[in-house]
């Protein structure tokens, strides 16, 4: 039971990575469009709203950097204590996963709210 336990927690966390590396290429895209906006623009408030998503793009995809390594981290972990004697996850692993868990749907929750404010900002500018 603890290996199926185990497995289904590897296969949750191979989905996290894989939709962070999508929200990683989607973060890249709106930088993209956002200096499609910048270039040759001269009003000032425009230009201190491009300043402000370049830089929360950038804070997101370093965030969403970090949380990715720290899932194949614990990814690891998981793989490592199923391999030892006992074949038993602990319990600061077990809670370390719904940590992972609670930091991935913040971040999912974070980006979705900066994906829609710079879409009303794109509408408007």
């Amino acid at each position: 039971m603890v290996s199926l336990d185990a497995a289904q927690l590897n296969m949750e966390c191979n989905s996290w990575r894989e939709t962070l590396r999508s929200y990683r290429n989607e973060m890249g895209q709106l930088r993209e469009k956002l200096q499609q906006l910048a270039n040759g623009q001269k009003d000032k408030e425009i230009l201190t709203e491009v300043e402000h998503y370049h830089n929360q793009f950038y804070i997101q995809q370093i965030n969403i950097h970090d949380l990715k390594q720290a899932i194949k981290l614990h990814d690891r972990k998981l793989s490592a204590e199923v391999s030892s004697p006992g074949n038993n996850l602990s319990e600061d692993t077990l809670n370390e996963h719904e940590d992972l868990h609670t930091q991935y749907e913040v971040l999912e929750h974070t980006l979705s709210e900066l994906r829609s404010e710079f879409q009303h900002f794109l509408a408007k500018a």
